[in-house]
């Protein structure tokens, strides 16, 4: 029996585990009032894609069990599924096979299958380092304040939910009454952007520890994310610095700059918010939409079209004006990669629109409101300015359609779609006016 391809048994892995997740959430162990299948896969599909838009109160509607389903779905889902199948495989010393080494690469958006396993024991090594380290610090906060055991659960629930990019929180208002607590506003954006960076960069960091001396990957993504951080900071403060629904009703410099600096990273698909996102002018809500979109980086809990792939874009337009080859840090870039970045960015645009346009056509709201939700959805972010709660069923089938997909990756929905096979024809070179 011939199997699937890795991306199409890629999708069907977590088609089966949000079908289980789902089921898993309506027992009425996991629940204080029923869900209804459409919450519940909504929610589930949500976790697994690490996501964090929600059509329920988390902190309300779940009971303790529902909240650790919730975490484990959330866990499983950013560190993903193969990586966790294989992790145990190997630890009962069972070989792992070339079609498992090829669907694990397409997870973690790897070239080829060389040290695949290597680096899966250090996505696990490095996850569980960094969550001890996450749970201590968050336990400084919470645990004074709502004892040791709300406490110690909120801690544990919070980091697992941050570094995996989710966003899901047990407050309605996810962290807002910390807005100017430093440990909160240093410690959550940490966990989302060591989570959110790439464990490839990671573990280049850690087994390197020199810049000349780390791969091109590495360089690009730390570059490519310090700008984005301190563009998105600067512009958020500028645009909201006297908007009383937001930063203008903080006292202080201090504040405002913690509130600007956490909305700036959040984006990058953590879904955490300490200032009212349905309060920001529109400016700042195409804003966070760009920078949604960007995201995180591969290999990585985080979704979005990546930081290297807007990165590549941006070299690949300088190199055409200036009439070069795309190159950067003394190494080139392959015009196949450049053609891949052209994908992932086209099928982010017609993803997003169409998904837009069929969501507005049941619900006719704010149109800059439905596009925050789809942009954060396909983004795997998680941010809301409330429109999500207000859809109806099509609209949360979309809504869902679109988190799937940012997970699994634009590209694997394309192999999906698309028909292989080699052309036995060659056709002369045509031109095209373009511009």
């Amino acid at each position: 029996m011939r199997l699937p391809a890795p991306p199409v048994l890629l999708a069907m892995l977590y088609f089966a585990f949000i079908t289980s997740g789902a089921m898993a959430l309506r027992l009425p162990l996991c629940n204080t009032a029923p869900l209804t299948l459409s919450e519940a896969f909504f929610t589930a599909t949500s976790a697994v894609t690490v996501t964090g838009l929600s059509v329920i109160d988390v902190g309300a509607h779940l009971t303790f069990a529902g909240q650790v389903v919730l975490a484990l779905l959330i866990q499983i889902g950013g560190i993903g599924l193969m990586t966790f199948a294989v992790l145990l495989l190997s630890s009962l010393g069972v070989s792992i096979g070339m079609p498992s080494r090829h669907i694990l690469r397409e997870e973690m958006s790897q070239v080829s299958t060389y040290e695949i396993l290597p680096l899966v024991k250090s996505v696990v090594k490095i996850s569980l380092a960094i969550e001890t380290l996450g749970v201590l610090a968050l336990s400084t906060v919470f645990i004074p304040q709502f004892g040791w055991l709300e406490g110690g659960w909120a801690a544990v629930f919070h980091t697992i939910s941050a570094f995996n990019n989710a966003g899901f929180g047990l407050w309605s208002d996810s962290l807002s009454q910390w807005v100017g607590n430093p440990v909160i506003n240093f410690t959550i954006p940490a966990l989302f952007m060591t989570g959110g960076i790439g464990f490839v960069v990671l573990r280049d960091i850690l087994s390197t520890r020199k810049w000349r001396r780390l791969t091109l990957h590495s360089k690009l993504m730390l570059v490519g994310t310090a700008a984005l951080v301190a563009t998105g900071t600067g512009f958020f403060a500028v645009l909201e610095w006297h908007n009383p629904a937001t930063l203008g009703g903080l006292d202080g410099w201090t504040p405002k700059l913690l509130a600007s600096w956490f909305q700036s990273v959040t984006t990058r698909t953590a879904g955490f918010n300490t200032v009212d996102i349905g309060s920001t002018h529109d400016s700042t809500s195409l804003l966070l939409i760009a920078l949604m979109l960007t995201g995180g980086g591969s290999a990585s809990t985080a979704g979005g079209i990546k930081v290297t792939t807007l990165v590549v874009l941006i070299l690949a337009t300088i190199a055409f004006f200036k009439r070069r080859e795309v190159r950067v840090f003394g190494r080139s870039i392959s015009h196949d990669l450049v053609l891949k970045v052209l994908a992932v960015v086209s099928l982010t645009i017609v993803s997003t629109f169409v998904g837009l346009f069929l969501v507005s056509i049941s619900h006719d709201g704010d149109i800059l409101d439905l596009a925050f939700e789809i942009a954060s959805a396909f983004a795997t972010t998680g941010l809301s300015r409330g429109a999500t709660g207000e859809l109806d069923e099509i609209g949360r089938v979309v809504i869902m359609f679109l988190m799937f997909m940012g997970r699994i990756g634009p590209l694997t929905l394309g192999f999906l779609l698309a028909t292989r096979g080699v052309s036995r024809v060659r056709y002369p070179t045509g031109y095209v006016y373009l511009g």
